[in-house]
């Protein structure tokens, strides 16, 4: 049996709270955001976006585009208190949880789903405990994978219950804007736009496979995957209590991917430290990265094994990022590690059918570990740096 994967997206949450907060704003387009007309906008209401306004949009073009608009400034620590409802909720239900931000989460319902009568009455009891609970209203993707959820919650807000098939790619997917297809950055758009791609169904279609992935790099194969209906339905959530995490909030945002990078090395190394300190090991990886707006974008990894190494989180962390970024600037890094267990009893079984390989790569990245730091390197690594610099 295939997994039933939802996907849970808040509505315009930090204006849904700030409207709980003060009903009377329920009646005005509001947005939250910076106060000064040279910052942006967080998030806006369903009324702000009848005029255009919308999330990482200047201050002064929301301010021309709807002269009436309220702004108010943000209240982070009682969203995050909102949001601990909306996931404490969740909970009642299933600890099979992947948060994707503070809006926003998967959640694998296979088993208990089977125990309504009508499947989709699960989906609408969420739905309304939700909004009872929490006052939030949410839209919600119903899939066989975690794209899939997603793109079907986007498919409509608010207070929308989409359910996507595989079967149903072709009339309800592929024919919608290349630019609406989750994972796509903007930067992306004009670039497959130039070779034809307009539509999710143009780029999953096995006839332009060669041009994108010449354009995007061998890393797109995997969008591709997505677009045919082809990703992962397994949720990376911690089943035990314990974890550990370091975050860092920067007074200047990060907008390369090096900048990210480079901080994220730090962090990292600060966090292994910690963890080799107090004999602890983990599996799950998880990546936050909080944007100019406040939205964090949050992905998980699960490693093959338990390890507190540099060498091996930093690796998982770094894959991510390549993976996610978007030049949009960020103000906030954030590493997790999940499914820890005490390092002394854990038990290393070696691989009978593993192949010894003692090449340069493997003798300089044991070197690494052993000093923690890059510290090793091929000359002719050096000499291709050179070349460039």
């Amino acid at each position: 049996m295939a997994r039933v994967i939802l996907h849970i997206d808040l509505n315009a949450f930090f204006a849904s709270c700030e409207e709980i907060k003060n009903p009377d704003l329920k009646e005005f387009p509001v947005a939250v955001g910076s106060l000064n007309k040279r910052g942006v906008i967080s998030t806006a209401n369903y009324e702000a976006r009848k005029y255009g306004v919308h999330s990482a949009m200047p201050v002064y073009e929301a301010l021309r585009l709807c002269p009436d608009l309220v702004l108010v400034q943000g209240d982070y620590g009682y969203y995050r208190s909102m949001s601990a409802q909306f996931f404490a909720y969740l909970k009642t239900y299933t600890h099979q949880i992947e948060p994707a931000s503070i809006d926003e989460c998967y959640m694998d319902v296979t088993d208990i789903i089977k125990r309504y009568k009508r499947p989709l009455d699960l989906v609408f009891q969420i739905q309304n405990g939700v909004y009872e609970k929490c006052h939030l209203n949410c839209s919600i993707g119903v899939a066989p994978n975690r794209f899939l959820a997603k793109m079907a919650s986007d498919m409509r807000k608010p207070k929308g219950i989409t359910v996507l098939r595989k079967s149903e790619l072709s009339t309800k997917l592929w024919p919608l804007k290349i630019d609406e297809m989750h994972g796509i950055g903007k930067k992306s758009v004009p670039i497959l736009n130039q070779i034809g791609i307009y539509t999710i169904g143009d780029f999953a279609n096995i006839k332009n496979e060669q041009k994108i992935m010449q354009k995007l790099g061998k890393s797109s194969y995997s969008l591709i995957q997505k677009a045919r209906g082809n990703s992962s339905a397994m949720l990376c959530y911690s089943t035990t209590q314990k974890s550990v995490s370091i975050s860092r909030t920067y007074s200047n945002d990060l907008y390369s991917i090096d900048e990210v990078s480079s901080n994220l090395e730090n962090i990292v190394r600060e966090l292994t430290h910690k963890m080799q300190r107090e004999n602890q090991k983990g599996k799950l990886v998880t990546l936050t990265l909080r944007d100019t707006t406040f939205h964090n974008v949050c992905h998980s990894i699960n490693l093959s094994g338990y390890t507190n190494t540099y060498p091996m989180i930093f690796g998982a962390c770094k894959s991510l990022l390549e993976e996610y970024f978007e030049p949009i600037g960020y103000r906030y890094i954030g590493v997790h590690i999940g499914s820890l267990k005490d390092a002394r009893k854990i038990v290393e079984q070696m691989d009978l059918f593993a192949i010894p390989v003692e090449n340069t790569d493997s003798i300089l990245n044991q070197l690494n570990e052993k000093m923690d730091c890059k510290c090793f390197m091929k000359a002719s690594d050096l000499l291709k740096k050179e070349d460039v610099d």
